[in-house]
């Protein structure tokens, strides 16, 4: 039988979300310069929490100040956004949506205007003026990493999901392009790949044991090779302590870049694996319902909805009723993103996005 779109996904972990739908986390600038939740930020995430998504992921949000990654950013790197996080999962999980924050550090992708330092990065990156971390600075990360989740925890959310994709600190450490490190830190895959499952086994030892966990990979781009996030996938599963893998394929269809792996959509590689109990989602040019039903008929238990949420906030309601459903297409005047719940400010952010917006 053809799975639906209106099906629902459980996890070892957590609530079930009530259909095939999760917003992808995107960044918005929206909140306050301290990391405190804005109305503004609360009133985008809550429209399509109300729109119909199964799953609703917050934006990256930090989780040190030296990792802010862009204005405007969500925070969970202090107790004083925890009443913001509070109110929003709340009326989130109100709103009969599975409740997530993204966890988050830019690594050398931290802007020093924004920071007031340097940034920091698994080894000194000439490029970017990124210094190296010591081991004592690795292990403080982590333990941020752990306290965020906590922090999450408390307020009300049913789960976090650690953002080791699109080259930001996570998945700096999993690159051996800009990873050269000595210690246990750096080298093999296997101690690449440390510090992300060091933060997973923290965060399970210091959360609620239904604190749903998950992990955001990218197999290409970014010094990633996808025969070593192939086996990262594996471990992942094998260990027992995450609830789904959240896969960024830009595009679900394409052929990889590798010579190697093509012949087969980024989609069929990941789908093909054994996962176990793990559930798998996958964000990359689904705008129709069309489009996520070919993805959920190839193997992904959800779809990730990101520019489709954008331009409609509730992307997954329509596109369960109408299986014709696709986006509003492209540019989408700039009054429409406002009723749509994006403030002047994201529009504007919006604005970088070659085609997004119109007059």
């Amino acid at each position: 039988m053809t799975p639906a779109l209106s099906d629902s996904v459980s996890f070892t972990r957590g609530p079930a979300m009530k259909n095939r739908f999760m917003l992808a986390p995107l960044t918005n600038q929206q909140s306050h310069d301290d990391g405190t939740l804005s109305d503004d930020e609360y009133h985008w995430l809550m429209m399509r929490a109300r729109g119909g998504f199964g799953l609703t992921m917050t934006c990256a949000a930090s989780v040190q100040e030296v990792g802010r990654g862009f204005a405007g950013q969500l925070g969970c790197h202090s107790d004083a956004h925890t009443d913001g996080l509070a109110r929003l999962a709340r009326d989130m999980k109100d709103a009969d949506t599975v409740a997530i924050v993204q966890l988050h550090h830019a690594g050398n992708r931290s802007p020093r205007e924004l920071i007031g330092t340097a940034p920091v990065c698994p080894s000194d990156d000439p490029e970017t003026g990124a210094r190296a971390l010591s081991t004592e600075e690795v292990e403080q990360l982590i333990t941020d990493f752990v306290s965020a989740a906590v922090r999450c925890d408390s307020a009300g959310f049913d789960g976090v999901e650690l953002h080791g994709a699109h080259g930001y600190m996570i998945c700096q450490f999993l690159s051996s392009d800009l990873n050269k490190r000595t210690d246990e830190y750096g080298g093999s895959l296997e101690n690449r790949a440390r510090i992300l499952m060091s933060i997973i086994d923290g965060i399970r030892a210091s959360c609620d044991p239904d604190f749903n966990v998950s992990v955001r990979l990218s197999p290409e781009r970014f010094g990633m090779k996808i025969d070593e996030i192939i086996e990262l996938y594996g471990w992942l599963v094998d260990s027992g302590k995450i609830d789904f893998i959240d896969m960024s394929l830009w595009d679900v269809f394409k052929e990889p870049m590798e010579d190697s792996h093509k012949g087969k959509s980024l989609l069929e590689i990941f789908a093909a694996l054994p996962r176990g109990d793990v559930r798998l989602g996958a964000a990359g040019k689904l705008y129709s319902a069309a489009d996520v039903q070919r993805g959920i008929d190839a193997g992904l238990d959800f779809a990730v909805i990101g520019r489709g949420a954008i331009a409609n906030h509730d992307f997954a309601t329509q596109a369960i009723a109408n299986s014709n459903f696709a986006m509003r297409e492209l540019p989408i005047p700039r009054t429409v993103l406002r009723d749509e719940g994006l403030s002047e400010l994201f529009v504007n952010y919006m604005g970088n996005w070659p085609g997004f917006v119109g007059e």
